[in-house]
């Protein structure tokens, strides 16, 4: 599996590569597409010369890895769509259009309901009919029919998770542009913020700052509870001088880790309790 750990990183580090050298959404999505569908064909033709040794690889291929790259494919496509066609001009049109998309992409968790809860729960009971290759079962409700016209490279739900996954990280997304359009003319937040000059620099990756401001946020820690992300996200990069770009969708990677969600703020908690040792000696 480490091949295709190493596809998923350096992919996922050319589209956040890709991201940051154009603010051209459309641009953007339509470089997007050419990579990920050039990522997806490697991994198919190892699949297709290289059979999984065990029934477990198998089932974590269709139901991490592949999905992971699909997901971003799905993701693209549908961004381009909707951006393409969103209205132009005062923010009240844009809004309605944008609210309508996020409805029509949570309807779908609510259509495959019962399997969005067994994949929300990390459910594994049911994996070897879900992402077992052969499993062409109808009655197993799939929400396409890929794993009929490839069979060598689909199962009945690897798709589900990748839309699933993809869906998510685009309703963060609309729901980000709709807080752009509502706070387009309140800038106070960001004005005061300015006016002091911090000299503290953030170090570490964004990642890990993005990971301490939702945990922060989620305990309720600021303003007993009621801050906003954004206003949290924009005195921390004042504060620490960094651009933290989309930590929206930066949230939805930490939440879709395999291992550990909660890597840095574990690494914080081992760091305080080895200097409190360190300082009862």
């Amino acid at each position: 599996m480490k091949k295709f750990e190493t596809i998923i990183n350096n992919l996922d580090v050319q589209l956040e590569e890709l991201e940051k050298q154009s603010e051209d959404i459309l641009f953007n999505a339509e470089l997007a597409i050419k990579l990920i569908k050039s990522n997806l064909d490697e991994i198919r033709k190892i699949v297709a010369n290289d059979n999984f040794e065990k029934q477990k690889d198998e089932i974590y291929f269709f139901k991490n890895i592949k999905p992971h790259i699909y997901s971003r494919l799905i993701y693209y496509v549908r961004l381009f769509n909707i951006e393409s066609k969103r209205p132009r001009g005062s923010a009240k049109p844009q809004k309605k259009y944008l609210d309508y998309h996020i409805n029509k992409l949570q309807n779908y968790f609510n259509d495959n309901l019962e399997f969005y809860q067994y994949f929300r729960r990390g459910g594994t009971s049911l994996d070897a009919l879900y992402f077992i290759r052969g499993k062409d079962d109808i009655r197993l409700h799939p929400d396409n029919f890929h794993f009929f016209t490839d069979e060598k490279f689909s199962t009945s739900h690897d798709s589900t998770v990748a839309t699933i996954m993809a869906y998510d990280m685009l309703i963060v997304y609309l729901k980000q542009e709709i807080d752009k359009l509502e706070n387009r003319n309140t800038m106070e937040t960001i004005m005061q913020a300015n006016q002091y000059n911090s000299k503290l620099f953030w170090t570490a990756s964004k990642t890990d700052l993005i990971e301490l401001i939702y945990a922060i946020h989620s305990s309720g820690a600021i303003n007993s509870g009621t801050a906003d992300i954004k206003e949290m996200a924009i005195a921390c990069e004042h504060i620490f001088n960094i651009d933290l770009g989309n930590y929206y969708h930066t949230f939805v990677e930490i939440r879709s880790r395999k291992s550990n969600s909660t890597k840095f703020i574990d690494k914080l908690k081992e760091s305080l309790m080895q200097r409190i040792d360190e300082s009862d000696e």
